[in-house]
């Protein structure tokens, strides 16, 4: 047994039948002891248990100026059936058309539960105009940020992502302390991202829900983002879209190395050297005279801090996810280039509202697992 492990069994105690794991787990559902091979964490929605989900609220667009607001309503976010369903619906459902050009949105509540999350770009208020209109979806995400947080581990996630153009659905995780600075040195990692768009094509390849993608983030600070070193694809090449069926999207995080899965099969993996994640970057050949922000973490930093688990839905935005160059029946109505994207796409509506159907565009996630190493 190593030193390591021979520590951890001194401050919480091993069973002859116990084997201590380097795994370690924070917040208010995580288990007080944890042994190798231990199911630490078992979400399979037969509730909606918002002790455990905390919602975000705001209009902020995750930084890429997305199309929806984020708030806690059971049109956009419900248990039915064991599973649990993220959906978009459309602001002006809730309040008029006329809401859009010439009404006031403010996230801010009056309790705890109710506090707007994120202030980013007018998140928390805002008025709308002819040329900005307010953002015309709403949608969920949901965060385990208070509940469970985790450092290494095995996780399996069953979910059937959305169909619909200009959906994007995400499961992914994302620090609970910064401890390494601001995005991206305290890292981010993504299981899943897609796209709900059935027939997006790019180079000859669907780019859309015939497409997953699992990625790393990380960096001494925006923009440099060594990102692209650590993002995979997994296209399903059979015509037949993750929207289709429910799948698995796993990944094991120990002290060495993350490795994504989708349906048991390995799509990438990421090993930092010696160096760690600075030298995986190349960051040094890159900047001038800027400090190496994981230098006092291990060779895994920033993933050797805790994490959470954050699942949502967005629409849209300006960050070129949905790129301009890429092929869309009916073309895309907005360029990530405009002033006024959001008015664009909603202006645009006659093109990506018919694909909008029913329950098929919601993000549904069967269950959430976290094994201990």
């Amino acid at each position: 047994m190593s030193f390591f492990l021979l520590l951890v069994c001194a401050v919480v105690g091993c069973s002859a039948d116990c084997n201590p794991s380097p795994t370690v787990a924070i917040g208010t559902k995580a288990p007080a002891n944890i042994c190798s091979g231990d199911l630490i964490f078992n979400e399979d929605f037969n509730t909606f248990d918002l002790s455990t989900w905390n919602h975000e609220k705001t209009a902020s667009g995750g930084g890429n100026w997305e199309f929806e607001i984020y708030n806690n309503n059971r049109s956009n976010s419900f248990v039915r059936d064991g599973k649990l369903y993220i959906k978009p619906t459309l602001t002006t459902d809730k309040y008029g058309e006329d809401f859009l050009a010439n009404g006031v949105l403010n996230l801010q509540g009056g309790s705890p539960a109710d506090e707007c999350t994120n202030p980013q770009d007018w998140g928390c208020e805002r008025t709308g105009s002819e040329t900005n209109l307010l953002n015309p979806i709403n949608s969920a995400r949901i965060r385990t940020v208070e509940s469970f947080s985790f450092t290494y581990g095995r996780v399996e996630v069953r979910a059937k992502l959305p169909a619909g153009d200009w959906l994007w659905p995400a499961i992914w995780l994302l620090p609970r302390f910064n401890y390494y600075g601001s995005w991206p040195s305290s890292g981010e990692i993504d299981l899943t991202e897609s796209r709900g768009n059935r027939n997006l094509i790019k180079n000859g390849i669907n780019i859309g829900s015939e497409l997953t993608s699992s990625t790393l983030h990380f960096g001494p600070f925006w923009p440099l983002n060594g990102y692209e070193r650590a993002h995979f694809e997994k296209n399903t090449a059979t015509g037949q879209g993750f929207d289709t069926d429910f799948n698995l999207f796993q990944f094991e995080w120990t002290p060495n190395y993350i490795e994504f899965r989708v349906n048991n099969e390995s799509i990438g993996i990421v090993r930092p050297p010696d160096g760690g994640f600075w030298e995986l970057g190349q960051f040094s050949s890159q900047v001038g005279a800027v400090d190496n922000p994981w230098i006092y973490g291990n060779k895994m930093a920033p993933f050797d801090q805790p994490f959470y688990f954050v699942l949502n839905l967005a629409v849209g935005g300006v960050n070129n996810f949905f790129p301009d160059d890429a092929e869309n029946p009916g073309g895309k109505p907005w360029l990530n280039t405009s002033p006024q994207a959001s008015t664009d796409f909603w202006n645009g509506r006659n093109q990506w509202l018919q694909t909008w159907n029913g329950d098929d565009t919601a993000l549904q996630v069967d269950y959430i697992k976290v094994w201990a190493l």
